[in-house]
């Protein structure tokens, strides 16, 4: 017990402790308006306790907790031998969606885990896949970033992961979380080693390899994208299309509309009485504008902001390749999701349902980010670690 706490005192001396503080207050700040989204969905709808979504919630974020420690604990060395088995396993998740996905809002991207619940493989990819590309870079820096026509060989494997997972979550209807995977790849290939002209003629073959993908799409299903997600990308004036593909976005303005400046109150939303569909996930935005008003929310997009700039500065301070794109890899991850999301519910893009960090109910999400924020924090502690050595 002496040592786990010794163990703890000397990893937190090493972390990044303002991005620490303010993920942990943001995750309890996600907690609390969770139960005042939820309450009434929880006891009305599904008839349970109006503590349900919070403590499945907390339940989740332990079992990410233990999870963070794990990585916290582990060198980044060390993902050179283990990220191939992570992403053999989420790759394997994915593919058992096929035969046994549940389907929910039209995506059938969730798995069905007896005695725990739902998972949704795609959320656990996300992590996986950034700590994959990171370590290729860093292995392959120096042939990737040279005239040697074995890097090619590097390139296509590193193309067939980026768009493996991808393609079949697409197929599965997921369509906000192909378009973040892809995202991040974008984000990491144009900052990686590769060779300027070789990222041109890398584009061209990934832009053919798309058309063929969603040609064979077509093929095997008869349409590309089905009716409910070619609705959300009729996401103009989203309030005159109330009784269709607008509703959800048009009572999102409702609510951030009566909150105001200064809000109703904490608890007081009336947009989480049956016109926001289950508040608690991907709309909690919606919930929180309306009970806290625009000042107090505007502190939300500041602590975003703050979030992503101290892991942009580790970063920019990583003593190894793959930490720093592990690092950008992760930002890109959080702000990405940040912009899908409050994009779709301020009507500025279509509305594909993926979650806000910290702040949306979903398990696998919440897995998944504290542990990518793990990850950047191990990255800290190497570099502070090194600094150690140097002074000594």
């Amino acid at each position: 017990m002496k040592k786990s706490i010794k163990n703890i005192k000397y990893l937190f001396s090493r972390m990044d402790k303002p991005l620490f503080i303010v993920t942990v207050l943001f995750f309890l700040f996600g907690l609390l308006n969770i139960v005042t989204a939820s309450s009434r969905e929880a006891v009305v709808r599904y008839e349970v306790s109006t503590f349900y979504y919070f403590f499945k919630q907390l339940q989740m974020l332990f079992i990410g907790v233990i999870g963070s420690y794990i990585i916290l604990n582990m060198k980044t060395k060390a993902y050179k031998d283990l990220i191939w088995l992570a992403y053999i396993g989420v790759l394997g998740l994915v593919l058992l969606l096929f035969p046994f996905g549940k389907e929910v809002n039209g995506a059938t991207n969730w798995l069905p885990i007896p005695g725990i619940g739902t998972l949704q493989p795609s959320e656990l990819s996300k992590p996986v896949m950034i700590v994959l590309f990171a370590v290729l870079f860093e292995q392959n820096y120096r042939i990737l970033n040279s005239n040697n026509p074995k890097r090619w060989n590097k390139i296509g494997l590193i193309l067939i992961i980026a768009f493996l997972i991808p393609a079949m979550t697409f197929i599965q209807k997921d369509l906000g979380g192909a378009l973040i995977m892809l995202g991040i790849f974008g984000v990491l290939f144009l900052s990686s080693p590769i060779r300027r002209i070789d990222k041109f003629r890398t584009i061209g073959l990934g832009v053919g390899l798309l058309i063929v993908m969603m040609s064979i799409v077509v093929l095997r299903q008869g349409y590309l994208l089905s009716d409910a997600q070619l609705a959300r990308f009729d996401f103009f004036n989203p309030c005159s299309k109330y009784e269709t593909s607008g509703y959800q976005t048009c009572n999102g303005f409702i609510a951030l509309n009566d909150g105001g400046l200064f809000g109703l109150g904490i608890g007081k939303s009336k947009q989480k009485y049956s016109y926001i569909p289950e508040p608690h996930t991907d709309s909690i935005f919606a919930i929180i504008g309306e009970e806290y008003g625009a000042i107090k929310c505007s502190f939300i997009f500041m602590a975003y902001i703050f979030v992503i700039f101290r892991i942009l500065k580790i970063a920019t301070n990583a003593n190894t390749i793959r930490g720093r794109y592990m690092c950008l890899g992760i930002a890109t991850y959080i702000f990405l999701h940040i912009f899908i999301n409050l994009g779709g519910l301020f009507g500025i893009i279509p509305l594909t349902g993926v979650p806000l960090p910290f702040l949306s109910y979903g398990g696998s999400f919440a897995i998944s980010l504290l542990c990518a924020l793990a990850v950047v924090q191990r990255v800290n502690i190497e570099k502070q670690e090194e600094k150690f050595k140097l002074n000594h």
